[in-house]
């Protein structure tokens, strides 16, 4: 069953069907076709047909999931029903990863190594993904995630279609749909093309209101900008900052490296979806680019814009609270027995997987944080919270 509803100019599909997230463990990358498509004239025309597509669940193989139902624009591009991990469009598969936030993709550069020999950018948790275009063209031939057959069953799926003949037509041509290669290219174009649209990254957060001189925060969310960009008093933007300068209009408040922040294990996923008990995800290292065992357990550095409607928390959803991750990273520099504890279990937090390449240097930044400044911290994190999104965090 499904419905639509029109909400801030998108057409939202709502369904009841559960879905998959963008991540799974293990799981392949589709290899993006070696067919060289050119790209169109109209980039306007194509960000609409990205648009179609994006919001159509009839390129699953059941026909009950679409691209939105795990990257929801009405919850921050996120899976809306808070799931550790999504479920595919089988019913049943569920991945090993959280489905991160659409939002802001397009500003993540594609994989690359820096001056310093690091990676940077790419897709997914791990990287696998090169390109915008190489994640967009991931999901649907995922067996559980979207779970299409190959290209040429999803090529016949956008024949079905009349607008989508018509628009791959006048786009790429009139033979596009007759070569799957052709075809799975121009539909990942298109999505691609529409994440890059500024519905997606409208830097309108009360953050960027009040760069501009039209807003103002709270003295305890002041406290928390001041202290997020203080090299002294924590080690938030060791990672999270992009911008030298702290009023850059377009900061993205992630640096797109990759870390081993040593987050524990979420063993009521893996119950969940059968995948053995301390199984460690190796993160960059499977990626296929990479396959090195010095990035295991590494994950890249996730944005914080819309970080307060976006949960549940980390790669592999093990965290349900927004202030827990911030307990979390001050327990690396807290000797006091309750910082070890994990505020949703009163337990405490799970070793990390992968400790042999744990960011010592950047944990440890910085003194301990005391309640009233991890309260400040997590007050001017929903500031980065979207216009669009902010009546969210009432709730």
């Amino acid at each position: 069953m499904k419905r639509y509803v029109l909400a801030a100019g998108l057409l939202v599909t709502v369904t009841t069907a559960l879905a998959s997230g963008s991540a799974m463990l293990f799981a392949g990358q589709e290899k993006m076709s070696d067919v060289a498509i050119a790209a169109p004239a109209d980039p306007a025309a194509l960000a609409e047909l990205g648009k179609l597509l994006f919001f159509d669940p009839n390129l699953s193989r059941n026909r009950t999931q679409s691209c939105a139902t795990c990257h929801d624009p009405g919850h921050g591009f996120s899976d809306f029903r808070g799931l550790a991990a999504s479920i595919g469009d089988d019913g049943k598969s569920l991945g090993d990863r959280n489905a991160p936030t659409a939002a802001y993709s397009a500003l993540v550069p594609s994989l690359h190594r820096n001056e310093d020999g690091d990676w940077v950018g790419g897709l997914f948790h791990d990287g696998r993904a090169p390109t915008l275009e190489d994640q967009a063209g991931g999901p649907p031939l995922n067996p559980a995630e979207m779970g299409m057959r190959d290209k040429a069953a999803v090529a016949e799926r956008l024949r079905e279609n009349p607008a989508y003949r018509e628009a791959l037509a006048k786009l790429f041509g009139a033979e596009t749909l007759d070569d799957p290669d052709a075809a799975y290219e121009a539909l990942a174009k298109a999505l691609a093309a529409f994440e890059r649209t500024d519905v997606f990254a409208p830097f309108d957060s009360r953050y960027d209101r009040f760069l501009r001189g039209e807003a103002k925060l709270t003295d305890e969310e002041e406290l928390g900008r001041v202290l997020f960009f203080s090299e002294q008093f924590t080690n938030c933007n060791q990672c999270h900052q992009l911008s030298r300068s702290q009023m850059d209009p377009q900061e993205t408040f992630t640096d797109h490296r990759y870390h081993n922040i040593g987050v524990p294990e979420n063993t009521a996923l893996r119950k969940a979806n059968g995948v053995a008990a301390g199984t460690v995800d190796p993160g960059l290292a499977g990626n296929p680019f990479v396959d090195a065992p010095q990035e295991r357990g590494k994950f890249r550095t996730p944005t914080l814009r819309n970080i307060a409607v976006t949960g549940p928390y980390m790669h592999n959803g093990v965290f349900e609270d927004l202030r827990t991750v911030v307990s979390f990273y001050n327990r690396y520099n807290s000797k006091a027995a309750a910082a070890q504890l994990n505020p949703e279990t009163g337990k405490p937090f799970g070793f990390p997987p992968v400790p042999e390449t744990l960011a010592v240097k950047e944990l440890t930044h910085g003194p301990a944080l005391d309640d009233r400044r991890v309260e400040a911290l997590v007050a001017f994190l929903k500031t980065l919270t979207d216009a669009r999104y902010e009546k969210l965090l009432d709730e």
